[in-house]
């Protein structure tokens, strides 16, 4: 046996029950192997540093490089190494450009080599569709997020025991729908004295104000919540779905009943979570990332509900497409260590990994077995986890029509957080006016982005958005065009 067989066969020996042990691939990668990996988890980097640290250890004389960087810097300085061939190995996918230009940009690597059927297999049913992970039949990432509620509505414990909003066994008595909030503002406000309001937020840097009126609307049956059309009509329906005026006009005799903390607007998100952790308002919402924060900060006195509805039950849920939601690591097209890269990649998507994941209270994994609130010390972080049943397989446009990949729709701006801070403030005063202005700005650069494909080629229409068939009160399997 020649010396290179010799070496090649030692280092396949000792890489083997490493890959075996993450639940992977029998390719065989070289040890020593030095990885670059990108990522913008700042708020997760003790999991990442565990992670690199046990992958690390199982596979012995690899090493990871770690480079965190700042999450609205991430797309710039992300595409800036991909077009001067210096990409890291592996790398969280950038949100701009699209991983459809990504792809046509030649910066990723296909993972058909080592994502076979039987590895794909093992996230379950539905999780790899064409113009979400898959591009030309080629896959490219995978799913690492099981789908929870986007947004919560936090409530402090100390202040709803001060306003006398408890259960007969001395537990906070939790909000359920709209009047219970408005409730709940009105004690909290009433016993504050000043120094504690009902509610409060930081919209300074935007999106606080869309945030609120996505977890209400959502719960009284907008389906398309702020952030995407109405797929049972395929348009955008903030002028025609009375929720949203409900929800606003709601919004607003919060304010003029001064249940609301009175620097909201000005306040930054990071300040209002602090806020809200020193009492100063009892209720916000918020995502689950800021759970980590207020553990830091050694505050864990609180719990959590989530789509408060007109209704003592919710009229519509969250919902997520498992083809265009699917994605979060990928290998760059120039690495020089492919096999490596892929054992890496596969480590983080991993079943193990996935656990830890959720046992830090992150979020939830791909792997619903993953998804037990009984496996989760922290409370609050159970609650969220048992929050994954508000979250269900909605319409998912580009998984039945590929070739939507190639509509852009180009950003409106003002937005709808624009829209509602010019309403809170009083800038605007017409509630219906501006929110048809809204729709008809949006609508039509969808219509304009869906005309331009249509034009160059494409094989779209405004029709594939429209999803006439859908209950929105059960999970959604989309089918081929």
């Amino acid at each position: 046996m020649q010396r290179r067989t010799l070496i090649k066969a030692a280092v396949a020996a000792a890489f083997t029950p490493a890959l075996a042990a993450c639940g992977g691939s029998d390719e065989k990668a070289a040890a020593g192997s030095q990885l670059a990996s990108w990522d913008w988890l700042v708020s997760q980097a003790d999991w990442m540093d565990n992670e690199i640290k046990l992958f690390q250890a199982a596979h012995g004389g690899n090493t990871i490089r770690k480079t965190t960087q700042v999450t609205d810097k991430y797309p710039d300085l992300f595409a800036l190494a991909a077009r001067s061939g210096t990409a890291p190995d592996v790398f969280q996918i950038a949100r701009t450009p699209t991983i459809q230009e990504q792809v046509s940009n030649g910066w990723l690597l296909p993972l058909d080599k080592w994502a076979t059927e039987s590895w794909k297999s093992k996230f379950g049913p539905g999780w790899f569709g064409e113009g979400g992970n898959t591009f030309g039949g080629k896959t490219y990432s995978a799913p690492f997020n099981g789908a929870g509620s986007n947004l919560q509505l936090y409530c402090h414990h100390g202040l709803f025991k001060q306003a006398g909003l408890v259960n007969g066994d001395g537990t906070p008595q939790l909000p359920k729908t709209w009047d219970d909030v408005t409730r709940a503002a009105e004690a909290i406000t009433s016993k504050g004295g000043g120094k504690a309001f009902g509610l409060g937020f930081g919209n300074s840097q935007g999106g606080a104000l869309s945030w609120l009126t996505e977890i209400f609307t959502r719960g009284a049956g907008s389906v398309g919540g702020t952030n995407n059309l109405d797929y049972r009509v395929g348009k955008w329906t903030y002028s025609t779905d009375r929720n949203y005026a409900d929800f606003i006009n709601l919004l607003l005799d919060w304010k003029r009943r001064g249940f609301i903390f009175p620097t909201a607007m000005s306040a930054s998100d990071e300040q209002a979570r602090a806020f809200f952790a020193q009492g100063k308002f009892g209720m916000i919402v918020n995502g689950v990332w800021s759970q980590a924060a207020w553990k830091e900060s050694k505050f864990t006195d609180y719990s959590l509900v989530t789509l408060p509805s007109p209704t003592a039950t919710p009229q519509g849920y969250f919902y997520y497409g498992q083809g265009s939601s699917a994605r979060m690591f990928g290998i760059s097209a120039k690495t020089a260590n492919p096999d490596a890269a892929f054992a890496w990649l596969d480590w983080l998507y991993s079943k193990d990994a996935g656990q830890r994941w959720v046992k830090a209270g992150l979020g939830l994994s791909a792997y619903a077995e993953n998804n037990d609130p009984s496996l989760v010390d922290f409370a609050p972080f159970a609650q969220y986890v048992a929050t994954s049943t508000t979250n269900l397989p909605g319409p998912d446009p580009i998984l039945r029509n590929p070739e939507l990949a190639k509509v852009k729709v180009a950003a409106v701006k003002p937005d709808i957080n624009d829209v509602l801070a010019g309403l809170y403030t009083g800038q605007l005063k017409d509630i219906a006016g501006a929110l048809s202005e809204l729709d008809g700005r949006l609508n039509k650069a969808q219509e304009d982005g869906v005309a331009a494909a249509a034009k160059a080629g494409a094989k779209v229409s405004m029709t594939d958005y429209v999803f006439a068939d859908w209950d929105p009160t059960k999970p959604y399997v989309v089918k081929p065009s």
